[in-house]
């Protein structure tokens, strides 16, 4: 995987995109590895959480625009419906927690790629940008669905209709990053972040996922009956057992996945 690195230790993924010279910009190839990256780490049984990030000063500036300029380039739509789409439902239906190290430049869909994450820790020189009707082109890979349920609508309009820059201090007053850290300790920060995350149950954690993802469609109704669903199913786990039992004798527990 020339365009992507892959590190395991620790029960943590770190997913690296890995062009720095092109701002880590998406290739064909580059997309492709990723979703299989993704798919090959929600089937292994040793990664309970997963970082994001990018090479070099940016995360990812999207779309490789020269590729798109080759006589044999998909049209738009069949790039979106195979690569793109296939890409962003992967990293949400993944029931493992993804944390998103941004340590630059996020635009275009790899400003999605970073929306799609669980959580963002952002460097402080990062910045999320949607510029698409620079290009004459409509937001895509997930933006117009993911950005409004992430900073609301008034907001969402404003930074995809202008293709207005977002910087890092003002995502995380939006509450689109859970905190802006230092560039040079920003993948350290996800690594933090996913290591708590890892010490978690995991079957808790994919079900807590599948409820937070409900949740944006759902009725009050209906993500009540879900939860009640999902804690039937949580509290028949082993990893449940264990915990009232490290809470009782006062331990920290020692979650299996079982």
């Amino acid at each position: 995987m020339a365009d992507l690195r892959v590190e395991i230790a620790d029960r943590i993924a770190t997913v690296t995109l890995d062009r720095p010279e092109a701002l880590n910009a998406l290739t064909l190839s580059l997309k492709e590895e990723l979703l299989r990256t993704f798919v090959d780490l929600a089937g292994d049984p040793t990664v309970r959480a997963i970082v994001l990030t990018g090479a070099g000063r940016a995360f990812c500036a999207g779309q490789d625009l020269r590729e798109r300029l080759q006589p044999d380039a998909a049209p738009l739509d069949v790039e979106l419906r195979e690569r793109y789409n296939p890409l962003i439902l992967a990293m949400r239906r993944l029931e493992k927690p993804i944390v998103g190290a941004i340590n630059g430049i996020a635009a275009g869909a790899g400003a999605s790629l970073a929306f799609a994450c669980d959580v963002r820790v952002a460097a402080d020189g990062a910045s999320f940008l949607l510029a698409f009707g620079r290009l004459g082109l409509v937001p895509d890979s997930g933006a117009t669905w993911l950005l409004p349920r992430l900073v609301g609508a008034a907001k969402a309009a404003e930074l995809i209709l202008a293709g207005t820059a977002l910087s890092a201090g003002d995502a995380e007053r939006l509450g689109l990053v859970a905190k802006v850290v230092p560039a040079e300790s920003v993948v350290e920060e996800a690594q933090g972040v996913a290591r708590r995350l890892a010490d978690l149950a995991p079957q808790a954690l994919a079900l807590t996922k599948r409820a937070l993802e409900a949740a944006w469609t759902s009725s009050l109704e209906e993500q009540l009956e879900l939860e009640a669903e999902l804690q039937g199913i949580a509290g028949a786990t082993g990893d449940h057992a264990e915990g009232l039992a490290a809470f009782l004798e006062k331990r920290p527990p020692r979650f299996t996945g079982e």
